[in-house]
């Protein structure tokens, strides 16, 4: 199977929607919170690597960026990493300066009091996981289970599930859906993501919505996502 790597119009969108988020709840806040976020803004567009979910700059570096000495670096980095916005992925060694990843699940969190003013359609972008109802009234949707050889590969299972999710919305399918691979293990729908961003963004965002299509497809299943071994 041929696996797309996800570009263009979905990812594009998610890390305009977020920057978004970050820049407006910076407008609400004091000086002091404005000028921080702004920093981690600024480094974010600068040095962060989307794909990987790496930021590896050293101090000195964002000193410059930031037009502060390297003790305010060191100041504000760790302010960051208490908020939970950025996340040590491997400590600052000799020769070796620290990665971090970016704690998105958290920045969502602390800034959904501001979503509203940016618009429903970001609101609806960024909470698209929420499932409205309970489950008692969801209908199963019978087909026959693969067995023998096919066993290993989604055969009906993902099908009817893309199926159900493409007539949702169609746009977000072909944006995050369409580029998985997908293998039916048992009682387990493995999805796998041609990235670690991709992976991580359909599990905060939209992991909900495939579980509850699944649940209608095959009751009793559970979905799981992770990116393409590389």
């Amino acid at each position: 199977m041929l696996i797309r790597k996800a570009v263009g119009r979905g990812s594009a969108t998610y890390k305009y929607d977020l920057l978004t988020v970050l820049g407006t709840y910076a407008l609400s806040q004091d000086k002091t919170l404005q000028r921080q976020t702004l920093r981690l803004i600024c480094l974010i567009t600068a040095r962060y690597n989307w794909q990987g979910d790496t930021l590896s700059v050293g101090q000195e570096e964002i000193a410059r960026l930031w037009s502060v000495d390297p003790r305010t670096v060191k100041r504000e980095m760790a302010a960051f990493r208490a908020r939970g916005w950025l996340i040590e992925r491997r400590a600052a060694a000799r020769g070796r300066v620290a990665v971090h990843g970016l704690g998105i699940r958290r920045i969502l969190e602390d800034t959904r009091m501001v979503w509203e003013r940016v618009g429903p359609d970001l609101v609806q972008r960024l909470d698209g996981d929420a499932q409205p109802g309970g489950t008692e009234d969801l209908k199963v949707i019978p087909f026959p289970q693969p067995e023998g050889p096919e066993a290993g590969s989604a055969g009906p299972v993902w099908g009817a599930v893309a199926e159900l999710l493409r007539a949702e919305d169609a746009g977000r399918y072909r944006a995050w859906f369409a580029p998985l691979h997908a293998e039916w293990r048992g009682h387990e729908l493995l999805l796998e993501a041609p990235s670690d961003f991709h992976a991580r963004y359909i599990e905060t965002h939209f992991l909900a919505r495939i579980e509850a299509a699944l649940m209608r497809v095959a009751p009793g299943g559970r979905a799981l996502i992770r990116a393409i071994p590389r």
